[in-house]
């Protein structure tokens, strides 16, 4: 397949409604009609690759079997340098050292291409702008935070204009 990348991601269902409204804002051919796609989530390795195979499907499937099921909060905005708003999951480090285990598996593929050398675990929520702050996203999100997330499944998702959707899923802590 090509013209779209594919992502391993942990779900927010919590945020999907947010998540979802701000993609139809920016790009609304990013919106899936896939029921089990859940744009609302943190990135463990992306872009991965675009035709896996049996066995590296498989070598993820044993990772996620290999790591237990875990709680994280997602609380706090922050805002990287280049002004992307963000949640940052309290605690991080389960999600850091679900990265390196498929880095470690898939060194060819490191995240976001390399271009950072120790990314942050995080929740895109939307980018600085004239109308759009920090305390602005704050202020809509008021409501829904803190998410008080229980990790048990992560995804592969295929992003592609008019074409998002869920390849394979995995429950942590559970062979297949």
């Amino acid at each position: 397949m090509s013209g779209g990348h594919s992502v391993i991601v942990v779900p927010v269902p919590e945020l999907e409604d947010y998540i979802t409204s701000r993609t139809a804002h920016y790009d609304a051919s990013f919106l899936s009609s896939d029921p089990a796609f859940v744009h609302a989530h943190i990135t463990l390795l992306g872009p991965w690759l675009a035709e896996p195979s049996q066995t590296d499907l498989d070598a993820v499937a044993a990772i996620m079997a290999a790591a237990e099921p875990f709680e994280t909060t997602l609380s706090r905005i922050e805002t990287f340098p280049d002004g992307l708003i963000y949640l940052r999951p309290e605690p991080d480090e389960p999600f850091r050292a679900l990265t390196a285990a498929l880095v470690n598996a898939f060194p060819h593929c490191p995240p976001y291409e390399g271009r950072f050398p120790n990314p942050v675990p995080h929740l895109t929520l939307d980018r600085r702008a004239e109308t759009i702050t920090p305390e602005s996203v704050e202020a809509d999100l008021r409501h829904l935070l803190p998410v008080r997330l229980r990790v048990d499944r992560v995804d592969l998702q295929w992003w592609a204009n008019h074409d998002c959707h869920v390849r394979e899923s995995w429950k942590l802590g559970k062979r297949r």
